[in-house]
């Protein structure tokens, strides 16, 4: 089992910008594909950014296209999420997750980091 850690967190206000960071603990998790989910209260977890083993497929939630920016440097064993321009509503807990077979089941996942967006 990978351990994913997330960082980044915070209280930011509307319009500014957070990068979240997820360490893995092993340099194996560089084969998987990686995602960041986010949870709201009262709401489900939702998949917000997708990127490949590569790095070179990258897909985004339609509600964070052109904000949001996920990228990996696997030498590091790390994803990032990159945000800008938030809003109020980005609020959530995000959280990291690793999928070993690429096939839309996350097999590991971080403890998440809360992000908080005021208006």
């Amino acid at each position: 089992q990978v351990q994913l850690v997330e960082s980044g967190g915070g209280l930011v206000q509307a319009g500014g910008s957070l990068r979240l960071s997820c360490a893995a603990s092993e340099r194996t998790a560089s084969t998987y594909t990686m995602a960041w989910f986010r949870q709201a209260p009262g709401k489900e977890r939702d998949v917000v950014a997708r990127i490949s083993r590569s790095g070179g497929v990258t897909i985004y939630a339609d509600s964070v296209k052109g904000r949001f920016t996920i990228a990996r440097d696997n030498a590091k064993a790390t994803v990032y999420l990159k945000m800008n321009s938030l809003k109020p509503e980005d609020t959530a807990v995000y959280y990291c997750a690793a999928s070993r077979g690429g096939n839309g089941y996350y097999d590991d996942w971080g403890q998440g980091t809360q992000v908080t967006v005021s208006s």
